[in-house]
This record gives structure tokens, C-alpha cells and sequence, in this order.
């Protein structure tokens, strides 16, 4: 038998793969690559066949060096990096914690809080939320002192007389103020005819709540007592605030040289700390201006009661968040809870800065159509 012919091999290119690679942008033309290729292919350094092997057709230089082996190329090593958005992921978990936790502390402050001014429930209501429905609220600041830093002559027991009277309307877009002159004579139920003030000292909030609505026609849905005695504590709480007035010049129990306090303060902008804001709103006679009166012991009130709300809206609050929520349900009793509470401030937060209305005279006489009109001005809101 004869055995069959082996096929014989095809003239042209031999069986390989080609491998591509983007061209480097430093080619080395050296004979590296063309001797490895020979060499695959059977070749010799000098060109020529190996044993047995059929002499190839050489190449053209453009094609040898399409056919070169890419060289092995490292794996892109990977940085592992923080991105951006992971830092701002954790600073806004850490701002819901911070807020979440003042607002915790702040809920459990006015529950305590709460029941201390229970005795004009009954007189209170009627409003919805105070944050989305206008509310009208009674804020009293009574002048009973401490016995350590009492003035000759100051009530240390019982409601004491309110020192100052605010009304303020706020909530679904309601924004006004009210101060009524703590020496307006009115009816008070049940008494008689007297000073206005002399209603809480009397019957406390219950009789101030109903001795206000008598005399001025609006119902009152909430009532806030101002405790001067933690007031200096909220004011340092919040790092102090910046008071914008006249020139003050006090001394309260006094001053220094009896051991009381002198209060200074120059015109312009000035930073005070809780004691002095303190000693400015219980001021009465101003060395720096005699002529000064009641009413404008009303203003400079409000004027420190303005300043507590920018502090309070100012980023530097933020870190002492915490402490502040503590102490505002102690210097601001109220019969509101928690919640509502927090209504009350976030009303007054996205409300502006009216001008207060001053309702009385220092002679503690007042025309009925003047008190109308004012009244009427501040239920427009």
C-alpha cells in the first residue's frame, strides 16, 4: 500500500495568531522584537531556516512591526479615596443628630415647665397651631426678685406685679406686637379699678389673662411668664447678644459701691452677657437720659427681646444648640407643651421684626378710640 502524500504546506502566511497594541508613544526600534518573531517562526538570528523547516518569504519592515508581541502591562492600580459625597453624607447625619438631639432636650425642658402655669388653662385656647394658624399670646414678665439680687424694696415671694405686658400676634402669616404700659389704669375682675400690672400680682396668669382681654378685646390663646430669675442664664446660654441703643447708664441695687450692679453701656452696638441684659431690661432711670419713662423701658425690652431672636438665628448658635433648648422653656414658662411651644418659635423664626405698639401712658390714661384703633391694627397682624 502506498501511503498518502502529506498535503503540502500553503505558501503565504504562517499559522499564528496576531496580537495588536496601540503603538508606544517611544518605540524602541531595536531587533528585540524581530529576533523574538524569528525565532517563533523557525527562524535564526541570521535569517536563514532551521532543520526541517521551509524556507518564508521575508516580510516587509512595516508589517514586522504590526506583528510585534505587545509587551505585558500592568493592572491600573486603584486609590482608594473618600469621596466628596461621603463627607457631605456624614455632615448632614451629624446636623439631623445635633438638631434631634436639642430638640429632645428641649421637649422634656418644657414638660417640666409646663405645669408651673396651669391656672389659666381654663382661660386659654381656641387657636390652632401656631406655626400655620394666628395665635394671640400673652407674654408677662413678673418682677419678682431673687433674694440675692433683689432691690430694696422688691417683691421676693408670690406672682409679683408684671413688670412688663407684650401681646403678640404670630402664625399663618400673622406678625404683630402690642406692649401695653404696665401703669395703664383698668377694671380688673373682681378687684376693681387699678394698675394694670397689679392683675398678676393678685391673681397670677389666670386674672392677668382675663383683666387683658377685658381691657383691650382680644382673646388670649396662650400665655408666657418671663422668669427674670433664669433669664441671665438663657442669655449666656446663647453667648451673650448684641444690644443696639442709646447710651445706659444704671445702677440697679445700688450699684457697685452698695453691692449691687452699674450697668454702662455706650451708644451704638454693644455685646452683653446675660447679668447685663438683665440689669438693662429692669432699668428705670437712665443717668444718661433722665427724661426717660416707662415706655421707653417698654422698647429697650423689646429691643433685647429682637437680639435674643438674631442670636438665636445666627450660625454660631448652632454649636450650643442643646444648651440653648434647655434653658428657653426655663426662662419662658407657658402652659404650652412641647410641641406647640415649638410652633411658637418657629413662627416667630420665619416672621420679621415688626415695630411694637405701645397701648397706654405713663399717666395710666388712655381715649377709647385710640385704644380701637390700636387694637385693631394689631389683629390685622
Amino acid at each position: 500500500m502506498v501511503p498518502p502524500e502529506e498535503p503540502e504546506e500553503p505558501e503565504g502566511r504562517p499559522e499564528y495568531r496576531v496580537y495588536r497594541s496601540r503603538k508606544p508613544l517611544f518605540s524602541r526600534r531595536d531587533s528585540d522584537d524581530s529576533d523574538e518573531l524569528r525565532r517563533l517562526r523557525g527562524l535564526d538570528s541570521s535569517g536563514g531556516a532551521g532543520a526541517g523547516a521551509a524556507p518564508q518569504p521575508a516580510k516587509p519592515a512595516r508589517e514586522r512591526r504590526r506583528l510585534r508581541i505587545p509587551r505585558r502591562q500592568r493592572a491600573p492600580r486603584v486609590r482608594k479615596s473618600v469621596g466628596g459625597w461621603r463627607i457631605v453624607r456624614w455632615l448632614v447625619l451629624a446636623v439631623i443628630a445635633w438638631v434631634a438631639l436639642s430638640v429632645l432636650v428641649f421637649l422634656v425642658s418644657a414638660q417640666i415647665q409646663q405645669g408651673k402655669v396651669s391656672d389659666a388653662n381654663e382661660h386659654l385656647g381656641g387657636a390652632g397651631y401656631p406655626l400655620t394658624s394666628p395665635n394671640n399670646l400673652l407674654v408677662l414678665g413678673s418682677d419678682v426678685r431673687n433674694e440675692e439680687n433683689a432691690e430694696p424694696g422688691a417683691q421676693t415671694t408670690g406672682n409679683g406685679r408684671s413688670d412688663s405686658i407684650l401681646l403678640l400676634r404670630i402664625g399663618g402669616g400673622a406678625n404683630s406686637r402690642m406692649s401695653i404700659a404696665r401703669d395703664t389704669l383698668v377694671e380688673i375682675p373682681g378687684v376693681g379699678r387699678q394698675k394694670i400690672n397689679a392683675a398678676y400680682a393678685i391673681g397670677g396668669a389666670s386674672l392677668a389673662v382675663r383683666t387683658v382681654e377685658r381691657y383691650t378685646g382680644i382673646d388670649i390663646n396662650h400665655v408666657m411668664i418671663v422668669s427674670f430669675e433664669d433669664f441671665p442664664d438663657l442669655i449666656d446660654a446663647m453667648g451673650g447678644i448684641t444690644y443696639r441703643g442709646s447710651c445706659v447708664v444704671s445702677r440697679i441695687n445700688g450699684g457697685f459701691k452698695n453691692g449691687g450692679f452699674t450697668l454702662r453701656l455706650k451708644a451704638g452696638k454693644t455685646h452683653i452677657d446675660g447679668r447685663q441684659a438683665l440689669a438693662l431690661a429692669r432699668t428705670r432711670k437712665n443717668l444718661c437720659n433722665p427724661n426717660e419713662d416707662d415706655l421707653t423701658r417698654a422698647r429697650r425690652q423689646q429691643k433685647i427681646v429682637g437680639a435674643m431672636k438674631r442670636r438665636l438665628l445666627a450660625p454660631v448658635a448652632f454649636a450650643r444648640l442643646p444648651l440653648i433648648s434647655w434653658n428657653v422653656p426655663k426662662a419662658l414658662r407657658s402652659d404650652m407643651s412641647g410641641p406647640t411651644l415649638l410652633g411658637v418659635f418657629g413662627a416667630l423664626a420665619v416672621a420679621g421684626t415688626p415695630q411694637t405698639e405701645v397701648l397706654g401712658t405713663v399717666s395710666g390714661e388712655i381715649p377709647a378710640d385710640v385704644k380701637q384703633r390700636k387694637v385693631r391694627r394689631f389683629l390685622r397682624g
